[in-house]
């Protein structure tokens, strides 16, 4: 188990367009095991594994959505105005995923990537979506997704396929976010 490097902007093999796993063996549970550790150490909420270098169909979420029932923990600075909360783990990994239909209602997030860090956009995407996967055990899965989860395995599908979520705002707003990238790069 190993927190990996994450590929980013503007690293080309974020551009390829992902293999079909073929063999669920030893090597795809320690990949999948090392994507969730390394999005975790990034804060991140999904993952595919073209992020951490490698050009298959996988991928890995976590909403770590708050848990309700969980006293909120002091974090020394009060007042800072976060949620202390500890999070509910819940880790879904999503194998060949493939979307099978998509709702023509629509919904728009501010998306975030690992890939791209610290750079957001409101990207437009179907609310819902029906999705077929494998899991680690080979076994096939479907079913509908909406809310954040949507969105997420969807952004993290466009991974599958060497598409960013810059790729889906105007020219404008994707020159303007890569300035801005250029620019937080240079003054770090």
């Amino acid at each position: 188990m190993a927190i990996r490097e994450i590929v980013e902007v503007p690293d080309a093999r974020l551009k390829l367009v992902s293999k079909p796993v073929e063999a669920f063996d030893d090597d795809l549970r320690t990949l999948v095991t090392d994507m969730f550790e390394t999005m975790y150490d990034a804060h991140g909420i999904g993952l595919a594994a073209i992020q951490v270098g490698e050009p298959v169909r996988v991928l890995v979420i976590d909403l770590q959505e708050p848990d309700p029932d969980a006293e909120g923990e002091d974090c020394g600075d009060h007042g800072c105005g976060h949620d202390h909360r500890p999070t509910k783990k819940n880790p879904l990994t999503f194998i060949n995923p493939e979307i099978v239909e998509v709702s023509e209602e629509t919904s728009t997030y501010q998306e975030g990537c690992l890939s791209i860090p610290e750079i957001y956009g409101d990207v437009e995407r179907p609310a819902r979506c029906r999705v077929r996967w494998h899991d680690l055990d080979g076994a096939e899965h479907e079913q509908e997704l909406d809310g954040l989860l949507a969105t997420c395995l969807q952004h993290e599908m466009d991974h599958l396929n060497g598409i960013l979520f810059l790729d889906h705002l105007s020219r404008l707003k994707r020159n303007m976010a890569l300035k801005k990238l250029d620019k937080l790069r240079k003054a770090a």
